[in-house]
């Protein structure tokens, strides 16, 4: 049996195939794709055909005096080893297009694969920020996997994370120059989640709020406020390019998709709860009707049926998800 740490890191990463490599996977393939999604805006989007992909999109913004990272990404192989390779690749990237200061590195939450490497960023001179919750939740969150079964590694990994140093509560301006970045929290994915906008250039780093056509983990998401959010953002930001935590580029069309997928598998869980149906035998009545919808998304044979258990969960009020101190 894989150790409990290693499927809980997978659980965002096997979803895209990145917890270990396939016969379709190349170990000389980069582990991201950069894209120009805006004027002097990029992202960094974890390429499936590599056998050490990045775990998640990242990006970076460049302005008058400096640059901002958004997410700082990490991979995991099929041995179970991490790596903050893609983040150097990352670096690497940036100083191939500007010798500006990476000036800050944003992390839309605490998941590994979007925080697992602040120190890279901040050892470049970056200041790492993040909602508050990401503070409290990087080590302890990821810390209490860890069992007598995980590898010494992993537990070397987990102590040497860098938590954010700045940290906001509603959200922050951030400025390169004249170039406004606005970062904003909502709720929906963990609890400590932010979007950041680069307004001018209409694009929207979104994070693990959208999926774009994967089906997504849900395991520390509360799904009603998370389909509030989807509606807001699609609404507010109705001309923008979203970049997604995980999946292609997309539009407000995307992201109003993906808060159907939530709203169809909200409903269907309900639907069998009230026909008294639970637990397993719940997740195999709802799995042919959530299929004939999206079993043609990226993932869905992998994550589909957890999504539905931690539904049955969440709406009987019985599943965990982190809590904010209320003393912070």
């Amino acid at each position: 049996m894989k150790p409990r740490v290693f499927l809980a890191l997978a659980s965002c990463l096997a979803v895209l195939g990145v917890s270990g490599a396939t016969s379709a996977q190349d170990a000389t393939e980069p582990s991201f794709t950069l894209k120009e999604v805006g004027p002097n805006v990029w992202a960094a989007m974890s390429n499936l055909k590599s056998s050490a992909s990045a775990g998640a999109n990242t990006g970076f913004v460049i302005g008058d005096d400096g640059v901002a990272v958004i997410d700082t990404s990490m991979s995991v192989d099929a041995d179970g080893n991490l790596s903050t390779e893609p983040a150097r690749e990352v670096l690497a990237a940036i100083r191939k297009i500007t010798t500006l200061p990476v000036k800050f590195a944003i992390n839309t939450h605490h998941h590994l694969d979007h925080a697992g490497a602040n120190r890279i960023f901040a050892d470049a001179g970056a200041t790492v920020l993040a909602h508050r919750n990401v503070r409290a939740w990087l080590h302890s969150e990821h810390l209490r996997l860890l069992n007598t079964d995980s590898k010494p590694q992993h537990r070397a990994f987990m102590e040497a994370l860098l938590p954010p140093t700045a940290t906001y509560e509603q959200g922050v301006d951030l400025y390169l120059g004249s170039r406004r970045i606005r970062v904003q929290s909502f709720a929906g994915h963990t609890g400590g989640d932010s979007v950041v906008v680069i307004p001018e250039a209409q694009v929207v780093f979104a994070g693990d709020l959208f999926w774009h056509q994967i089906v997504p983990t849900l395991v520390d998401a509360s799904t009603e406020p998370l389909i509030d959010t989807l509606g807001t953002l699609a609404k507010t930001e109705s001309g923008a390019t979203f970049v997604p935590g995980h999946g292609e580029v997309g539009s407000a069309r995307d992201v109003l998709a993906f808060r159907e997928y939530v709203v169809t598998l909200r409903t269907l869980v309900a639907e069998a709860q009230a026909l008294r149906q639970s637990s397993e035998a719940l997740a195999d009545a709802v799995m042919p009707k959530l299929g004939a919808r999206y079993s043609s998304w990226n993932g869905f044979e992998y994550a589909a049926r957890p999504n539905i258990l931690e539904m049955d969960a969440e709406l009987r009020g019985k599943k965990r998800i982190p809590q904010a101190d209320p003393a912070r």
